[in-house]
C-alpha cells in the first residue's frame, strides 16, 4: 500500500528510522565524530533528522514523505516537494535493509509516478551517488535516465560532482 504523508503528525517515527537506519548510522561519524558511545550518537541522527522533516523539509511546497507498507511493516519510503512549476525534486529514496533487493524501491517509485501522473505534466529530478550502482539502476529502472554529470539538489540550489542529476519526464497528451 502506498502511503502519502504531508503531515508530521502522521509519521510513524520508529518506522521510517528503521527504513534509514544503515544511512543514520552511517551518518554518527559525520555529524557526531566525537561521540564515543554508537547508541547516543545514533539517537543524536534520528532526532535530527525527525526535526529536519518537520521544521524543514514539510514546510516546504507541496512536500510529501512517500511510504511503500505490506502487512503494516514500513518497506521504503522517499520525499519529493515542488521545485518549480511542474518540476518536483525527489530524495532520500531507500529501503529497509533487511528488505533490500526484493523490488520494493520499484515499486514504491513506479507508484508515485503513477500519482503524479493524475496532476499532468511533470519532471522528477534526483541527484544519485555515481557509486550508487543500485539505486541508479533502479532510477533507471523507473524511467529516468542521466541527464548530468553533476547532481543538482534543487534544495540547497548545489551542484555535487559525486552524483548524476536524473530525471523522468513525463508530458500529458
Amino acid at each position: 500500500m502506498l502511503i502519502s504523508i504531508t503531515n508530521y503528525e502522521k509519521i510513524d517515527q520508529r518506522k521510517l528510522m528503521d527504513i534509514y537506519s544503515e544511512s543514520n548510522f552511517e551518518n554518527t561519524d559525520y555529524f557526531y565524530p566525537d561521540e564515543k558511545d554508537k547508541e547516543v550518537a545514533l539517537k543524536k541522527v534520528e532526532e535530527g533528522f525527525l526535526n529536519f522533516i518537520k521544521n524543514d523539509f514539510l514546510q516546504k511546497n507541496e512536500a510529501t514523505y512517500w511510504v511503500l507498507e505490506e502487512n503494516g511493516k514500513w518497506l521504503s519510503a522517499l520525499r519529493i516537494c515542488k521545485a518549480e512549476q511542474d518540476i518536483y525534486y525527489l530524495e532520500a529514496l531507500e529501503t529497509i535493509p533487511n528488505q533490500r533487493k526484493k523490488g520494493y524501491a520499484s515499486k514504491l517509485l513506479l507508484q508515485v509516478i503513477e500519482e503524479y501522473k493524475k496532476k499532468g505534466s511533470f519532471t522528477l529530478c534526483d541527484c544519485v551517488s555515481k557509486k550508487n550502482i543500485a539505486s541508479l539502476k533502479t532510477h533507471e529502472k523507473c524511467g529516468f535516465v542521466i541527464v548530468s554529470d553533476n547532481g543538482y539538489d534543487y534544495l540547497d540550489k548545489s551542484t555535487n560532482e559525486h552524483c548524476f542529476g536524473l530525471e523522468y519526464r513525463y508530458s500529458k497528451k
